[in-house]
């Protein structure tokens, strides 16, 4: 059985206008938590320098997003960025990447048409869990 999350329409609805600010380009953020409820998004800029293809994010922005965070009383929830070209599944380099195993990692296709293709997963030692996300 796998298991089952729930992201709030503002939330969704963020991320999918940050993916869609940069069609052809992968972006990138962190999804914030508070009291086990989804409270933020903080877009970071993704530095990589094929962002057709790769996210990197920003260093000192990512930073500035976890202090941002804890002076909040936020926690790191989920990562997210998107695939302008492809399904949202995680790539090999997307897995072999991931530093956070207690992170949901959420991808965005902009890849259909008229559809929202946001999936979840939680990404351990190269392992993928694909999880259910409810909106």
């Amino acid at each position: 059985m796998r298991k089952k999350i729930t992201l709030p329409l503002t939330i969704v609805n963020q991320i999918l206008a940050h993916a869609q600010s940069q069609e052809d380009n992968e972006i990138c953020g962190l999804i914030s938590e508070k009291e086990s409820k989804i409270t933020s998004i903080y877009p970071i800029q993704n530095v990589s320098e094929n962002t057709e293809n790769f996210y990197k994010m920003d260093g000192k922005a990512q930073i500035d997003a976890m202090r941002n965070m804890r002076d909040n009383n936020e926690h790191l929830y989920g990562i997210y960025h998107s695939h302008p070209h492809s399904e949202a599944y995680p790539s090999k380099t997307d897995v072999q990447q991931s530093q956070y195993p207690d992170a949901i990692y959420f991808i965005v296709s902009l890849n259909t048409k008229g559809v929202l293709d946001l999936r979840a997963y939680q990404l351990r030692k190269g392992d993928v869990d694909i999880l259910e996300v409810d909106v």
